[in-house]
């Protein structure tokens, strides 16, 4: 086969072209032969077993280092085919020693050989969210065979800044408004407002999310007698994680 190279996996026989990232059976043909390296992926595992997905979780704008769990050396690189993909769309791949970064991840995305052949991607951004998965196929006796396969997750977040609480006025006698608001983070946030640790009912709940950075913006409003003292916490979950913020409310005195 021109291009490419054979490798075996169990019983079966695969041709993988690394130009085109096709593949196909030995014998009998494919009615599929361009399948991407995704199917690949998808192939290899049903004749491996799972040891389970690594998660790594960062903010947006910090630097990810994802292990290929794979300790080989400057020498051996030049036997062996890295391939680095997310989801269904291929990220970096290691050929005989000379690295190839697809457009999306050009100038920010590097392969280091010294720590398990990692890939480090910089300044991520929310669109790096998903699941990475390494493939190691390792030249024996002419065939590439499958040698290694690993899959991190990387959960890429922007977290919120504390909730502003501002102060609407009097929109009728004895009622106060306050609205509560916080902007620029990811995943989608929930918003509740709470006295004494029980829910109160809020008004005029908004969520929107910007279609250009993907970040979120929420706020959300509260009426309250002004005839009691209050103290409110505007509490915003996303993910895991939460920020909050306080409002407290002293009766005028007479």
């Amino acid at each position: 086969m021109r291009g490419g190279a054979q490798f075996s996996l169990g019983s079966k026989l695969f041709a993988f072209v690394s130009m085109g990232h096709s593949l196909t059976w030995g014998t009998p043909p494919p009615k599929h032969p361009h399948l991407k390296i995704f199917q690949l992926l998808v192939l290899a595992g049903l004749f491996c077993f799972s040891l389970g997905i690594i998660q790594v979780t960062k903010t947006v704008k910090e630097i990810a280092i994802l292990s290929c769990d794979y300790n080989i050396s400057t020498d051996e690189l030049k036997s062996v085919r890295v391939y680095w993909q997310k989801d269904n769309e291929m990220v970096l791949a290691v050929i005989f020693g000379k690295v190839q970064v697809w457009p999306k991840y050009e100038n920010r995305t590097f392969t280091d050989i010294t720590n398990n052949l990692s890939i480090v991607i910089l300044a991520l951004r929310l669109s790096d969210n998903g699941t990475y998965t390494c493939v190691i196929q390792k030249n024996d006796q002419g065939y590439f065979r499958l040698e290694h396969l690993t899959s991190v997750m990387l959960l890429v977040r922007a977290n919120f800044p504390v909730p502003t609480i501002t102060d609407l006025g009097n929109p009728s006698l004895h009622i106060r408004k306050i609205n509560c608001s916080t902007s620029g983070g990811f995943p989608e946030p929930h918003l509740s407002w709470l006295e004494n640790g029980a829910a109160v009912n809020a008004i005029n709940t908004t969520v929107f999310q910007d279609p250009e950075t993907e970040l979120y913006t929420i706020s959300s409003e509260l009426d309250f007698n002004v005839t009691n003292n209050h103290s409110f916490v505007c509490l915003v979950k996303y993910g895991d994680l939460t920020v909050s913020q306080t409002f407290k409310w002293q009766t005028p005195r007479k």
